[in-house]
């Protein structure tokens, strides 16, 4: 492909207009906020920006038209620039474009000045002040409709903190629930300690007895019997833990 030749006279042209374009853009959104905002038409701050902006944009026609004369140029020999045709016809959307872009906004301004005049010549179309007056039958209609939106929010109000309070009733509840099951649970850990400790009390001193019987009997009869009297105490101890 060509390359774009340094004496092509689109790309200064471009820069130009792309640079004038971004700053009308900025000018129309703060004229479009201000005009929104404005209580009326011939408002000085209104007015100051509708000047800005045309102000713009003949400044943007103008370096329009230089980008469209410089396309013309290039269309008569594109090769002489070092430009394809596919650039020829990027070039001329371009300038399409932006000139669309324009035109809406000029239409914009005059729809807006044709308005302002309608309202000088047929005078303000603001209600009279009398439709302002809270005294009047549509002031107490307005008056009863509040009244009666403010009854229903307070009652809207009411009912979420009922439900806020049975909520917390219910968790107040549970607590105690939960505060008395553990003091139950309290109660069988202490009962359950104090039966290991007699049962181990027992098992002790039946090892202590068990203990001296087979100092004082060595022999094996004795022994046999000392066996016996192990297993009849053991079963005995098993017995008292389960009763």
């Amino acid at each position: 492909m060509a390359s774009i030749g340094q004496d092509d006279p689109f790309l200064e042209a471009q820069a130009d207009v792309l640079s004038t374009l971004n700053t009308t853009r900025s000018l129309y959104s703060s004229y479009v906020r201000i005009r929104s905002l404005a209580s009326s038409a011939s408002s000085p701050e209104l007015a100051q920006a509708r000047s800005e902006l045309e102000a713009t944009l003949q400044d943007l026609s103008s370096d329009l038209q230089d980008l469209v004369d410089s396309v013309k140029a290039i269309e008569s020999d594109p090769f002489r620039y070092g430009v394809n045709i596919s650039e020829v016809s990027r070039r001329r959307k371009l300038v399409e474009d932006v000139d669309i872009e324009v035109e809406d906004m000029r239409k914009e301004l005059k729809k807006v000045a044709n308005s302002q005049k309608r309202d000088e010549v047929h005078g303000s179309t603001l209600p009279p002040p009398s439709a302002f007056d809270p005294d009047g039958p549509e002031g107490d209609d307005y008056e009863a409709f509040e009244q009666q939106r403010q009854v229903e929010i307070m009652h809207e109000q009411d009912e979420a903190l009922d439900g806020v309070f049975k909520t917390v009733g219910n968790l107040r509840q549970q607590a105690n629930d939960m505060g008395r099951e553990l003091e139950e649970q309290h109660v069988m850990l202490d009962e359950v300690d104090n039966l290991a400790d007699r049962v181990g009390g027992k098992l002790q001193t039946g090892i202590k007895k068990v203990g001296w019987v087979i100092k004082k009997n060595e022999d094996t009869m004795s022994s046999c019997c000392i066996g016996v009297l192990i297993f009849v105490l053991i079963l005995l101890l098993v017995l008292v833990i389960i009763l």
